[in-house]
């Protein structure tokens, strides 16, 4: 492969997952234990759906195939789709979403921070605006895992039945395949092993913050999204995400 192709499978990587993870906070919309935190996790959401545009428009003009960034949003199926396992994961209780939402945002503070230097003047530009969105994500959610962690017993018991609901896919997060890899060597992405330790250590540093243990690292199972090979979650989140555009496909408004 060139660094074109590896390109744009990285950027397909990026805004997937960052749409994925837009729209599964989208689904506390009414829902939110309370109003502030309705406004605040729609907030979020909405930052990640702009991020996803700006990758996803990118990648579209590198595929150079007709598509547009709204065509790759709610025109690909399911084994198309490059995210993160771990942002398709249902919502479950405010646990698992809090808990979803800072080992994501650990991972992406220090991997848009590497890119803001990228050799790619678009790739660094992007990066450098998302920086500043993602580095008050990684804040609140991170507080939100103290407060919950080392609160009341209640909420200590709900982030200790959450660990094991997720942490299985954090295995994407600390490591890279030979495409990222090339990426890296040519100066375009951040080198895995420096995100990998970074976001290690803030897990390490919050977790021990909300007196919650920190698991073993995750080991490779069957699934590899970045093969297309997702979980169930995945097909029903896309299922209710792009039916619109779908059922309207050259509707107008």
């Amino acid at each position: 492969m060139n660094n074109q192709t590896d390109l744009i499978e990285y950027l397909l990587r990026l805004g997937d997952s960052a749409l994925i993870q837009g729209q599964r906070l989208c689904q506390w919309c009414g829902k939110a234990p309370a109003l502030e935190e309705e406004l605040a996790l729609m907030n979020v959401g909405l930052d990640l759906v702009g991020q996803a545009r700006n990758w996803l428009e990118y990648a579209a003009e590198l595929l150079n195939d007709d598509r547009s960034a709204d065509d790759l949003a709610f025109r690909r199926d399911e084994r198309a789709y490059r995210n993160l396992l771990l942002v398709e994961q249902p919502n479950g209780d405010y646990a698992v979403t809090i808990l979803k939402q800072f080992l994501y945002d650990a991972w992406h503070l220090p991997v848009l921070s590497g890119l803001s230097q990228s050799s790619d003047e678009r790739v660094a530009g992007i990066a450098a605006k998302a920086v500043k969105e993602v580095t008050y994500h990684l804040r609140r959610s991170g507080e939100w895992v103290e407060r919950l962690g080392d609160g009341t017993e209640e909420s200590h018991r709900r982030m200790l039945a959450a660990i094991p609901e997720v942490w299985r896919f954090t295995v994407e997060l600390t490591s890279a395949d030979d495409s990222e890899q090339r990426l890296c060597d040519a100066g375009i992405t951040p080198d895995t092993a420096q995100v990998a330790a970074a976001w290690q250590a803030k897990v390490c540093e919050i977790f021990a913050s909300a007196t919650l243990p920190v698991p073993d690292a995750a080991n490779y199972f069957y699934l590899n999204a970045r093969k297309g090979l997702h979980t169930e979650h995945l097909g029903i989140l896309l299922a209710e995400m792009q039916f619109l555009p779908r059922a309207y496909p050259d509707a107008t408004w």
